[in-house]
């Protein structure tokens, strides 16, 4: 582990759906608080292995953040809701001390057959950039969680500038110590940085948080390096919407909706 990355893994299992997140989960608003990044991925991790049916694959996720996700000990439930065979749907929540933090749901569908020809209309994604960047540090935000344990390599846009942003990352750590991040896990810890990615909006002037997070996958990433193409749209009197385009080296493989709260940021 480098000296910049604030732990070994995002989770580490303590058995029978418990799992203490590490500080390496937490977002740029607290130290205290966890990015949904992570939480997505953990939520994903239990949706692939419950009651898992060969042959299917885990198309669309999508998380309700009822509350604040603390750096803390959580458990996490699954149960399938609408069983089948080539379609089945599942629900799981996430909660702290009794209280649900998190309600998350999942399509599992059949894999297409290999004879389908492929359709895919988003144009390919730009190449990988040689180098990482230093990660600099902006206003007050807490980047020494997930945004440290994240490998980022922007290729349009970036963190601390206003406006639509394309970058490629990957993820230093595991999600769960000892295991191998599978492709969904992967997509879903990564997912919900897309506002971060495409914000038009200051992040220094306003606080910028998204209620749910939905993510749809024609079909499971390959490698580590993935790519988010992000953009964000805001209302007076309204809120805001951030829709990104996901992509590995073969091209795009899905979508991300998020819905932002958007609001004045307190200073002390």
């Amino acid at each position: 582990m480098t000296d910049d990355v604030p732990a070994e893994s995002f989770y580490e299992p303590l058995g029978g759906g418990r799992f203490a997140g590490t500080p390496a989960t937490a977002g740029p608003w607290s130290p205290e608080l966890q990015h949904g990044g992570p939480v997505a991925g953990l939520m994903g991790r239990a949706f692939e292995r419950h009651e898992p049916v060969p042959g299917t694959r885990v198309a669309r996720v999508t998380v309700e953040i009822l509350s604040p996700v603390p750096v803390a000990a959580l458990d996490v439930a699954v149960r399938v809701v609408r069983p089948g065979r080539r379609i089945a749907y599942l629900e799981g929540e996430m909660s702290h001390e009794g209280r649900t933090v998190v309600r998350a749901s999942a399509w599992r569908i059949m894999e297409a057959p290999y004879r389908l020809e492929p359709v895919v209309h988003a144009p390919a994604p730009p190449p990988l950039p040689d180098l990482t960047p230093p990660f600099e540090q902006w206003h007050d935000l807490h980047v020494h969680g997930y945004l440290s344990a994240m490998e980022w390599r922007p290729v349009a846009g970036s963190f601390g500038e206003p406006g639509p942003g394309t970058a490629w990352a990957r993820s230093r750590i595991p999600l769960v110590a000892g295991e191998a991040d599978t492709p969904l896990v992967r997509a879903l810890t990564l997912s919900d940085s897309a506002s971060g990615v495409g914000s038009q909006l200051d992040l220094g002037k306003w606080l910028i948080i998204n209620t749910d997070l939905t993510v749809a996958l024609h079909r499971d990433p390959a490698g580590e390096w993935l790519c988010l193409d992000a953009s964000l749209d805001a209302s007076p009197g309204g809120s805001a919407l951030c829709v990104a385009t996901m992509a590995d080296s073969s091209g795009e493989f899905g979508r991300v909706l998020q819905t932002l709260l958007v609001d004045e940021r307190p200073f002390a």
